[in-house]
């Protein structure tokens, strides 16, 4: 425990201006598929979330998420940026942390660095 908050306490600050953000290395980033859609979907229409109906039926949420990222390539946290739903928005921290973990990209230089990336959920309701 005291190991964790001495790395949360060394850990750089978000900025507060995220386009300031480098994006987060394509190999890093999520691909979303239908069925990483489908749990967005699904918490639209259980009224989960608000998200007005479009008139032609077709859905587009974006999540932007802030990754901190070592230079080893290995992700130290996640922080997405706040959408009026708590469940796709952790569902959006999860899935970059998932494919930053699954593809690290390892690079030059010793410090932590915060990275964006939006996740775009596109269906149709």
């Amino acid at each position: 425990m005291l190991l964790f908050l001495l790395l949360q306490a060394t850990a750089p600050a978000v900025p507060a201006d995220w386009s300031t953000l480098p994006p987060l290395p394509a190999a890093m980033a999520p691909q979303v598929t239908p069925p990483l859609t489908r749990f967005v979907a699904d918490e639209i229409a259980a009224g989960r979330c608000a998200q007005p109906k479009p008139a032609d039926g077709h859905y587009v949420l974006k999540v932007d998420v802030a990754a901190l990222i070592g230079a080893d390539g290995a992700i130290r946290r996640s922080l997405p940026r706040a959408i009026n739903c708590p469940t796709v928005e952790q569902y959006s921290a999860g899935l970059v942390v998932s494919f930053a973990r699954a593809n690290p990209q390892p690079r030059a230089g010793g410090a932590d660095l915060w990275y964006r990336a939006t996740i775009v959920y596109d269906w149709r309701g």
